[in-house]
């Protein structure tokens, strides 16, 4: 089966949420809320490719999704439903607006306008930074196309707008998802 627009994927892990930690080889619990975008789980094995597609993405895949196409949320009665993404059994729709980018033989390629920038340390200065990141600077992880040909590559020190953070965390790492023109400045 093929949709005609939509990836249909599973969630990794066969989870919706990805909201336990292990610590000394004991499993906690984090958030019980179904409502915590933070622990839904955004990593999805592609299924199944729309009909005609020419991209770069194989079945086998994984895409780096939207918070909402796994999560939960309760309807007017307060009875738990899936979202519209949800399809049947473990399989879900994903379209072209809600991946921003994709894993393939290891590699993580950002897609579209979108790119992904690693935070860095506060620099050293005489002005106590009481910060755990600098703000408004970061490290370019996995560019897009564009800004490839604009000469920026991986490891590149960036400044962007204010505000254009939305935190992910793909292999364990925290990095920002912004858009393209949200990057200001190559250091």
């Amino acid at each position: 089966m093929k949709s005609p627009f939509a990836f249909i994927v599973k969630p990794n892990d066969r989870r919706r949420y990805n909201n336990t930690k292990e610590i000394g080889g004991i499993e906690f619990v984090v958030s019980a809320s179904t409502e915590d975008h933070k622990y839904s789980n955004r990593e999805a094995e592609v299924i199944e490719l729309p009909v005609g597609y020419k991209g770069p993405i194989k079945v086998g895949d994984t895409l780096m999704v939207h918070h909402n196409v796994f999560k939960y949320y309760n309807d007017m009665k307060g009875k738990q439903r899936s979202g519209k993404s949800y399809f049947k059994d473990d399989l879900f729709f994903v379209e072209e607006d809600q991946y921003y980018a994709y894993k393939h033989k290891d590699k993580w390629n950002a897609v579209g306008r979108y790119c992904f920038v690693k935070p860095v340390s506060p620099e050293d200065s005489y002005i106590y930074k009481p910060l755990t990141e600098e703000p408004l600077v970061g490290e370019i992880k996995y560019p897009n196309e564009y800004l490839k040909s604009e000469g920026i590559k991986p490891g590149d020190k960036v400044c962007f707008k204010p505000d254009s953070e939305y935190e992910f965390r793909i292999d364990d790492e925290k990095l920002y998802r912004m858009y393209d023109h949200q990057i200001t400045v190559v250091i």
